[in-house]
C-alpha cells in the first residue's frame, strides 16, 4: 500500500507513515510530560508540615521564601545574625497564620550552624528542606579589595552552605528523603567586574551544588541549584561599596532596580518554591540571566571580552573606604536617580531591607 502525494511531493509507504505517527505520538507524550512537570502535576513534593530551614531568612529573598513556604503549610525555621531583624521578621511572617521559629546564627561559624540544626531538629523534627540563602555583597574594583573581602565572602557563601549541608545530609541520606536548595547567582556562572569576592564564592557554591546533585540524586535526596539574576529586593542598600562609592552605588542600584534588568522578588520566590516542589536541578531565574548564562556557555571567550569592555565604563578605583549602601544613598540628591530606583526603595521597605547589618562596615 502506498500513499501518493501530488506531483513534486514525496511518496510515503505505509511503513514510513507508521514511523511518522510514532514520532508524532512520542513528541506529544514528551510535551505532555514537560507540561505536567512544569505545572507540578508530576512528582510534586507536598510541602504541608515539611520542616524548612532558611539561612538569611529575616529579609530580602530569604524573608519572601519563608513567607511562601509558610503559606504552603510548611513549618519554617529561619536564621539571621541580628536579634532585632529576627523579631521583626517573625512578627511579619506569623501574619500568614503559621508559627515560625527564628534562630540567631552566624553561618560562617561551624559550631553555630551545628547548634542551629540541632535546635531546629529538636523543635520541629528532622529537617526536610534546607535553603542556603545567606549572603553578603561588597562592590569595588580589585585594587580596593583585599584578602579579607574574599575570605569573608567564602565564609558566608561557600563554607556557610557547606556547614549546613554537612549537618543535615547524614539524616537525609539515612531517611532517603530531603531537599537541599542552594541559592547561587548568575554571578556564579560568569564573573562580573567589581564583584570578584561575591562571584568567587558563588562559583565555588555552584561547583559544590552541581557535584552534590550528581552524587545524592539516586539516594533519595534532591539538590536544587537556583541561579537568580538581579532581583528587586532593595538589598543593594545592604551591600557595601568602596572606591568611588557614589558611582559604584549608582550603577549597582540601577541594575538591581530597573524592570527590564531585574526580576520581581515575589515572583522569584514563587518560582523557587515551585522548583523545590518539582525537584528541578537548576532553575535560572529571569530572562536576562538565562540569556547571559547561555551566551557565556556558547561563547565564553567573547563573553569575557564583553565584560572587559563593561569594566572600562565602570567607576575607576578610588580611595573611599567600604560603606553600606544605605549610607552612600544619602549622598545622592538626584531626583531622576530617586525616580529610577523607586521600585527598589519600595521593595526595601516591604521586604525588611530597612537597615544594613553594620558588622561588615569598616
Amino acid at each position: 500500500m502506498a500513499v501518493v502525494c501530488p506531483p513534486g511531493g514525496v511518496h510515503l509507504n505505509w511503513k514510513n507513515r507508521k514511523s511518522l505517527l510514532w514520532l508524532a505520538a512520542a513528541g506529544s507524550a514528551f510535551c505532555a510530560y514537560q507540561l505536567a512537570r512544569r505545572t507540578g502535576a508530576l512528582n510534586s513534593l507536598d510541602l504541608k508540615n515539611k520542616v524548612v530551614l532558611i539561612t538569611g531568612g529575616s529579609r530580602g529573598l530569604g524573608f519572601l521564601l519563608a513567607r511562601e513556604f509558610a503559606r504552603s503549610g510548611a513549618r519554617v525555621a529561619f536564621c539571621a545574625r541580628s536579634a532585632e531583624e529576627l523579631r521583626t521578621a517573625q512578627q511579619e511572617l506569623e501574619r500568614t497564620g503559621r508559627e515560625v521559629y527564628p534562630i540567631r546564627c552566624d553561618v560562617s561559624d561551624r559550631e553555630q550552624v551545628d547548634r542551629m540544626v540541632q535546635d531546629v531538629t529538636q523543635y520541629y523534627g528532622p529537617i526536610d528542606i534546607l535553603i542556603n540563602n545567606a549572603g553578603i555583597m561588597e562592590v569595588a574594583p580589585i585594587q580596593t579589595m583585599d584578602l579579607e573581602n574574599f575570605e569573608r565572602a567564602m565564609k558566608v557563601m561557600f563554607w556557610g552552605p557547606l556547614y549546613a549541608i554537612n549537618a543535615v545530609l547524614p539524616s537525609m541520606l539515612a531517611r532517603r528523603s530531603g531537599t537541599i536548595v542552594n541559592i547561587t547567582s548568575i554571578g556564579g556562572k560568569l564573573s562580573f567586574p567589581h564583584l570578584l569576592p561575591y562571584s568567587s564564592a558563588k562559583f565555588a557554591l555552584m561547583g559544590l551544588s552541581e557535584g552534590l546533585h550528581a552524587e545524592v540524586r539516586n539516594q533519595g535526596v534532591r539538590v536544587v541549584t537556583v541561579v537568580p539574576g538581579f532581583m528587586r529586593t532593595g538589598s543593594y542598600r545592604q551591600a557595601f561599596f568602596a572606591g568611588n562609592q557614589k558611582e559604584e552605588f549608582e550603577w549597582f542600584a540601577l541594575g538591581a532596580t530597573m524592570p527590564l534588568v531585574s526580576m520581581n522578588a515575589e515572583r522569584a520566590a514563587r518560582e523557587i518554591v515551585r522548583a523545590v516542589r518539582r525537584g528541578d536541578a537548576q532553575p535560572i531565574l529571569s530572562l536576562p540571566a538565562n540569556m547571559a548564562g547561555r551566551f557565556h556557555g556558547l561563547f565564553p571567550g567573547l563573553t569575557n571580552t564583553l565584560l572587559a569592555w563593561t569594566n572600562a565604563i565602570l567607576p575607576s578605583p578610588g580611595p573611599g573606604r567600604f560603606a553600606k549602601g544605605e549610607e552612600v544613598e544619602q549622598q545622592i540628591d538626584s531626583p531622576l536617580f530617586k525616580k529610577a530606583t523607586a521600585l527598589g526603595t519600595e521593595a526595601a521597605r516591604r521586604y525588611q531591607e530597612k537597615e544594613a547589618d553594620p558588622s561588615f562596615a569598616r
